[in-house]
């Protein structure tokens, strides 16, 4: 699985620095699709239609969103795998991290957001939400500072985050109804 997993990543890296304004593009993507994504989240809170179920898939999502990351604060405790640039694997095209490479923060982060609005069934934005996060997860490959196998496991991590948000913050509780009776 290494050799598929570095061939994959290779592939998809083996293209940047050699086109500019698609180095820029990824860069960009790289740097700001997790911002942009949250702020698209947060914008939301003011949605008109069936405004407390709505708000409840916000909240969910936000929970959705941290608990991926702290999950893989956990993961991070066990596994230290290097980045692939310093295994001379990927040509890193902006600057250095100073973590471990698994699993991926920026696919955590995104696929969380795109599975919280998928398993509350809104679909439409669910799907629009993926469709970013696999953006924002081949933009992180592309610039060299992940393997495939990372977002991919990034990804399991927000999609386990979301999964588990979703059995435990359930919808019409007290705490539903304070939270999402805020503003």
């Amino acid at each position: 699985m290494y050799g598929l997993d570095v061939y994959l990543t290779q592939a998809l890296n083996g293209i940047a620095g050699k086109h500019g304004l698609l180095d820029v593009l990824m860069a960009g993507i790289s740097a700001w699709g997790v911002p942009i994504l949250v702020l698209a989240v947060a914008a939301q809170w003011w949605w008109k239609p069936d405004r407390l179920h709505h708000r409840h898939v916000l909240v969910a999502t936000g929970l959705s969103f941290m608990l991926g990351l702290t999950l893989n604060q956990l993961i991070l405790l066990f596994v230290h795998r290097m980045r692939p640039y310093d295994a001379g694997i990927t040509h890193l095209i902006i600057s250095r991290s100073a973590d471990p490479s698994f699993p991926s923060d920026h696919a955590t982060a995104t696929v969380a957001i795109a599975a919280a609005f998928l398993i509350k069934g809104m679909r439409r934005i669910g799907l629009l939400f993926g469709a970013a996060a696999l953006w924002v997860m081949a933009s992180r490959v592309y610039i060299g500072t992940h393997y495939v196998s990372d977002v991919i496991g990034g990804a399991g991590t927000g999609i386990a985050a979301a999964c588990l948000v979703a059995a435990l913050y359930r919808e019409g509780t007290r705490i539903d109804r304070l939270i999402t009776g805020v503003m």
